[in-house]
């Protein structure tokens, strides 16, 4: 999933900072498009809940440094059946450098929700090199709330 870098489109975007802080959105046309969902389909999708959550990992090639989101499909259910759809994304919705589902951790904590580890590559524009990381995404069913956190 990770490929090699084009600097010039992120540090355009102003991404010079230390660290990146999570951003969750409501899905989008881009970044949760079912054109930018990762090849092959079979490895960067997965259920849980009884199939009431799937998370899907996209790609959407550029920023090339920031082409991976997380994509959430997940109850609360809306009035016509449809489940919510959320997107973790790096910093102002870029994503990560490498976002991959081999080895994702999942648990379940009553008080929480559904937590999942995944593991990540994040771009160091400081340093222009690359740095492992480990995405940390919780949701909670019965609110549709979901947090992240990289670390």
């Amino acid at each position: 999933m990770i490929r090699a870098l084009a600097l010039g489109p992120l540090v355009a975007l102003g991404l010079t900072g230390a660290a990146m802080a999570q951003s969750i959105g409501i899905c989008d046309d881009f970044r949760s498009s079912a054109f930018a969902l990762a090849e092959p389909w079979e490895e960067n999708s997965r259920q849980f809940a009884n199939g009431a959550v799937r998370l899907a990992v996209t790609d959407t090639i550029e920023p090339a440094a920031g082409a991976f989101h997380l994509v959430i499909l997940s109850p609360p259910y809306d009035e016509v059946g449809g489940r919510s759809c959320s997107v973790v994304s790096g910093s102002d919705g870029i994503g990560l450098a490498g976002l991959t589902l081999d080895g994702m951790t999942a648990e379940y904590d009553p008080a929480t929700g559904l937590r999942f580890r995944l593991r990540a590559t994040r771009w160091l524009p400081q340093t222009g090199d690359y740095a492992d990381a480990v995405l940390t995404v919780t949701l909670n069913q019965a609110s549709g709330a979901v947090t992240a956190r990289l670390d």
